[in-house]
């Protein structure tokens, strides 16, 4: 993504990382100490990444959940130590926007599925940009049924901009697709862990979402519409995304706040794509702990919590105050 705003910034960092890189080439060359130069290029890396990335604005937070080169589901699934994937919906296609399949995290059997993006433009072409048509939903469907039935507990990915919206999508009857994978998550009788990686758009995303534990990265987003979409609607103007993404409230912490999100995971200084094989390590770690606490709860018991977990969101009170402002 050409325009992106991290992207960006990290061109200036382009320089100074390969000067460290020629210094510690050159320092392992000969038997000079150099140690103290590179140190102190590190210590100014370290800094520059302080500055330009120590606090991110809502709107440099959508960029960074989109970055081309963050961990996408099939990274952290191919960390899994084993996984069997599983094709089609039975009804029409297999939806390659949607991965899923038995898993073995640890020693612990699971389900896990996960919305996948490309890497480059063949592969995003291929899955259609992880945008899942009503195939793909209907995949997700026939494997959370097939893990509840199984006893296996359910483990999601979320990265997706919004469900396909394609007319050939809208055809197959994406809003009952939706609506049915919403339905099977709501009530299936084994523990769900979830977690957003990357984009977490509206219904889309939300299909996948339903869960008993809810885990989102430092840096990802999730919102009922994209800031473009949203001041689209809004204002007419497409260009108003970045007051729209302040607004919508869609980073981890806001999400954690208001009880959306149950636990973020941390980011390295400068986005998941700078540590990937660490972050996805803590992830995983993050999900096994989730499911550890889940996993000797009742399933009646975790319907009627996930039940009102779900009640709760969005509650809100009134002041009792008078058109003035003054109490009754």
């Amino acid at each position: 993504m050409s325009n992106n705003l991290i992207i960006e910034r990290e061109k200036s960092l382009v320089e100074l990382e390969r000067r460290i890189a020629e210094l510690r080439t050159a320092s392992a060359a000969q038997p000079l100490d150099m140690s103290v130069e590179v140190r102190a290029l590190e210590e100014k890396y370290q800094q520059i990444l302080r500055e330009l990335f120590g606090k991110l604005s809502p709107w440099e937070k959508v960029h960074m959940a989109r970055h081309p080169d963050r961990p996408t589901s099939l990274d952290y699934i191919s960390r899994f130590d084993r996984f069997d994937e599983l094709h089609g919906d039975r009804h029409f296609r297999d939806d390659p926007s949607i991965v899923g399949g038995f898993a073995l995290l640890g020693s612990r059997p699971v389900m896990v599925l996960g919305q996948q993006r490309g890497r480059d433009t063949k592969e995003n072409l291929r899955r259609n940009f992880g945008m899942p048509s009503p195939e793909g939903y209907r995949k997700a469907s026939r494997l959370a049924k097939l893990a509840s039935r199984l006893g296996l507990p359910i483990v999601t990915f979320i990265d997706t901009k919004g469900a396909d919206p394609g007319i050939t999508s809208e055809e197959h009857a994406q809003s009952e697709a939706i609506a049915t994978c919403l339905q099977t998550f709501a009530t299936a009788r084994v523990p769900i862990v979830a977690t957003v990686v990357g984009e977490g758009g509206s219904g889309g995303a939300l299909a996948l979402a339903i869960a008993d534990r809810v885990l989102m990265l430092e840096h990802s987003t999730y919102s009922v519409a994209s800031p473009e979409g949203c001041a689209a609607i809004l204002w007419s103007d497409a260009g108003k995304a970045e007051e729209a993404a302040a607004r919508l409230k869609l980073t981890a912490n806001d999400l954690h706040r208001f009880g959306i999100v149950d636990e973020i995971v941390p980011e390295p200084l400068g986005g998941a794509h700078r540590n990937a094989e660490d972050v996805v390590t803590r992830t995983l770690v993050a999900i096994d702990a989730a499911l550890e606490r889940l996993t000797p709860v009742t399933a009646e018991r975790l319907l009627d919590e996930r039940y009102a977990k779900y009640r709760r969101l969005g509650e809100w009170q009134a002041e009792s105050l008078d058109p003035i402002g003054s109490a009754p």
